[in-house]
């Protein structure tokens, strides 16, 4: 987290101005994956980790419908998608709170357990939002070291502290990696009972390993832990914004009285509800990632970088020659139309983070790389 040098605050803010709240000026603007490549028509996107086949056409067909009715108000309490939700996935439906993608939910869960003198805990390599939203409530947010872009259990319950609030855990992390059941529940027995335990599991559905949850088990068991998800990942619909929260009943009415009454629109609804009716559709991302995912890694490590192993729909990838080959590379990368997330917010400077896409652009990711490195096919 990078904050404004000395005198910037007082430069954003004349003296005759409404002053905003403490922290507000220390957040640094979000700055989302590259979407344009100067002199590509078209770019090949590979820095968000979107979704590589798109979305489900039922999904877009539903969003489409939708449109005529864009002069009513959506339902204000999701009951059709929350109900859609809890069926899929075991769940009361009583328990679930939708939002405006899970970034707000996440904004939602420090507005309501954090604030001035409080602390909010996450890792060294975590969702860069972590720390956003715990400024723009006043709290202070505390990192934790990683252990080989790892969450570490024991550095994280060192952090905490009487003043600690919530912890956040990315799990699968912004690194690609997770941490198994039995670690979680070591965390969470750690942790004190009036301490919040948020599970951020943004890359659930693309998780194969047989010792993961993704926090369902956790929320059943603890009055102090959430699990958040999003629909922007493998279900393709990051463009409607649409995400949910697994809570405990006393949380669930907190998000819910913070929420805006209309935060989640009609087409993110109806796209959510046909998303997971389209089984088959997520079969087949999950599908494409489980192949591809691996012979991207193994590309990478060919060509002499050191990807970290991901379970996600990414890669992040160290280079030998540090920060200054990554930038090199992202610029190589981008001269030639294909975009990748650059890592320096994240405190990884020395690696790029790429999106497992289709066969073709995954094709020309690695042409360009080798082409970089000198290493032809």
């Amino acid at each position: 987290m990078s904050t404004p040098p000395r005198g910037e605050t007082a430069r954003l803010v004349p003296d005759a101005a409404p002053r905003p709240r403490p922290g507000a000026l220390l957040i640094p603007p979000y700055v989302a994956g590259r979407s344009a490549a100067p002199g590509a028509v078209r770019p090949i996107k590979l820095s968000s980790n979107e979704c590589a086949l798109g979305a489900s056409p039922k999904a877009v067909a539903a969003a489409h419908a939708a449109s005529g009715d864009l002069h009513r108000y959506p339902d204000s309490s999701a009951a059709a998608l929350r109900a859609a939700i809890a069926a899929a996935n075991g769940l009361p439906a009583e328990q679930i709170v939708c939002g405006d993608g899970s970034d707000e939910l996440l904004h939602l869960l420090v507005q309501g357990y954090a604030g001035p003198g409080d602390e909010v805990v996450y890792s060294e390599h975590g969702f860069v939002v972590y720390p956003m939203v715990t400024l723009a409530v006043g709290a202070t947010p505390v990192k934790a070291p990683e252990k080989a872009c790892r969450v570490d259990v024991d550095a994280m319950l060192a952090t905490v502290t009487p003043r600690t609030r919530i912890v956040f855990v990315a799990n699968p992390n912004s690194t690609g990696t997770y941490l198994p059941a039995s670690e979680v529940d070591r965390l969470r027995r750690g942790l004190a009972p009036d301490v919040l335990l948020v599970l951020d599991a943004a890359y659930a559905e693309y998780v194969e390993a047989p010792d993961y949850d993704a926090g369902i088990a956790q929320v059943r068991a603890n009055a102090g832990t959430v699990m958040t998800r999003t629909f922007s990942k493998a279900f393709g619909l990051a463009g409607v914004r649409l995400g949910w929260a697994f809570c405990p009943p006393a949380i669930a009415e907190v998000l819910n009285r913070l929420r805006a009454p209309f935060n989640v629109t009609l087409p993110a609804q109806v796209a959510g509800v046909a998303a997971l009716d389209d089984k088959e559709f997520l079969a087949s991302v999950c599908a494409h990632n489980a192949h591809w995912r691996p012979w991207l890694e193994r590309q990478l490590r060919e060509a002499g970088l050191d990807p970290v192993p991901s379970v996600a729909n990414f890669v992040l990838t160290r280079f030998p020659g540090g920060e200054t080959q990554a930038s090199a590379a992202n610029a190589h990368l981008t001269a030639r139309g294909v975009l990748v997330r650059e890592m320096k917010a994240y405190g990884l400077g020395d690696c790029l983070r790429i999106t497992v896409g289709r066969e073709d652009e995954l094709g020309a990711l690695v042409g360009g790389l080798r082409d970089f490195l000198g290493r032809p096919a």
